[in-house]
């Protein structure tokens, strides 16, 4: 039972330290659409979300009605549409008609995204699969609530360097399709290395061909509590720390654990996972960055950052996962640039460069994450920059990703605007040397000796 104690606590987070949760996405399997008639196949696909996600807004807004909790965002992710538009699709052109159908269904049921136009491609692509990566620019410019995510590597196969070399052009035209937007669609695209199939963040998220029929996933989010409640113990000792995180993690993931439970049982839908991840926004008193400094960081990049971040990580996952039957997706501390107030502040004091942020990948959630870069960075340069953050996660066994926006006639300096939960971006500059020879180099990169497990 929650006693009144408990309810005025979680009253006191959502209130004036900014506890919500994030999303509720509504992962919908596409398998049972799939035909090669391409028409056919863009109704059907229309037609099961349309019907499957029917009252998913109308369910988020009751719950957030019924237990004062803010639900941000809805959210549907699909199979990786690679798959499902393979028989349909013989052109570029033709997934970017199922992107249309997506955008079209979203639009309909009133979600903020959907993600899952999709490819797999960590050992290998297939001529459907490379239609669909050719078709992004197009697909991401021409909708509005389609989200792309490519896996490009594991630990199990390797990384693929070809679509590795390939995606740096994608990245590139996919900017340049939404030049007028500063490079928008780039803040919908994301490439992975041992990407999870219950992710309810985007523009990363898909459902999984292992996955029901349909399931709820729930992200919850936190940086704020959690810099409150370390504002309490500052100066303890490291034992100290580390138990007010995980404490705080565990109210945080139980909120998570309500919303979840409350909408499986509301639609009639399996409970999948409760994502604990420490999601910022850029509103004031919301941002990872700021635990960081907490900790006892002067800004977020100075000596000392990685180590906090690793601490925080662990805590975050050690409290949270006591909290939820089913804990997955990413789960521990997001540090996406455009989306966090003090991540913003520590690039514009030089604290914060795109070396360290990929040194802190090593030990956080995900990877390089809405990182705003000059619109002139070479297609091979963004390669080499996907190439070592998919090592960091082939080598270290875990979710590495990449969402680099390279803004079109913005240079370092300026600054990107991408509105809402995106935020804004200072570009940041890159390394200028190349690397073309390496990137032009086909093939695989081998997975590591300790993949072998079987």
């Amino acid at each position: 039972m929650i006693n009144i104690f408990e309810v005025n606590e979680t009253n006191e987070m959502i209130e004036k330290e900014n506890l919500d949760v994030r999303t509720i996405t509504l992962g919908i399997s596409l398998i049972d659409c799939i035909t090669d008639d391409l028409n056919k196949l863009k109704l059907n696909i229309y037609n099961k979300i349309t019907d499957k996600a029917k009252d998913l807004v109308a369910t988020g807004k009751a719950i957030e009605k019924e237990f004062g909790i803010p639900i941000v965002n809805k959210r549907i992710s699909v199979t990786p549409i690679s798959l499902i538009g393979a028989s349909a699709c013989k052109s570029s052109d033709d997934f970017v008609e199922i992107a249309k159908a997506l955008n079209d269904a979203a639009h309909k049921v009133g979600v903020n995204f959907i993600g899952g136009y999709s490819a797999l491609v960590s050992k290998g692509m297939t001529p459907g699969e490379e239609n669909l990566i050719r078709s992004i620019p197009k697909a991401l410019s021409s909708t509005d609530l389609v989200c792309s995510s490519v896996n490009l590597g594991s630990t199990r196969t390797g990384i693929n360097m070809d679509a590795v070399r390939l995606m740096g052009h994608i990245i590139k035209e996919t900017a340049e399709a939404t030049s007028d937007k500063d490079s928008l669609g780039c803040a919908k695209l994301v490439v992975f290395c041992n990407a999870p199939d219950d992710n309810p963040f985007m523009a990363g998220a898909f459902h999984g061909v292992t996955e029901a029929d349909a399931v709820i996933n729930v992200g919850v989010s936190g940086p704020g509590v959690v810099n409150t409640a370390l504002k309490k113990v500052r100066g303890e000792s490291f034992e100290v720390l580390c138990e007010t995180i995980k404490k705080t993690a565990f109210k945080v993931t139980r909120v998570g654990q309500l919303v979840a439970g409350e909408a499986s049982r509301m639609m009639d839908v399996p409970f999948g996972i409760v994502d604990l991840s420490l999601a910022p926004t850029p509103a004031v008193g919301d941002s990872v960055a700021d635990i960081l400094c907490e900790i006892g960081l002067e800004h977020a990049g100075a000596p000392g950052t990685t180590a906090a971040l690793a601490l925080l990580n662990d805590q975050v996952k050690k409290g949270g996962v006591m909290a939820s039957s089913y804990v997955g997706g990413l789960s521990g501390a997001f540090i996406p640039v455009s989306e966090d107030r003090g991540m913003i502040e520590a690039v514009k004091a030089d604290s914060l460069t795109l070396e360290k942020l990929e040194a802190m990948t090593c030990v956080c959630s995900v990877g390089l994450d809405m990182i705003a870069i000059p619109g002139d960075t070479k297609p091979a340069t963004i390669s080499g920059i996907i190439a070592d953050e998919m090592a960091i996660g082939m080598v270290n066994q875990k979710t590495t990703a990449v969402r680099v926006i390279p803004v079109i006639g913005k240079s370092v300096g300026e600054e990107a605007q991408f509105g809402g939960l995106l935020g804004y971006a200072p570009i940041m500059p890159v390394n200028g040397y190349s690397c073309e020879a390496f990137i032009n180099r086909k093939g695989r990169i081998p997975a590591p000796i300790h993949s072998f497990k079987n």
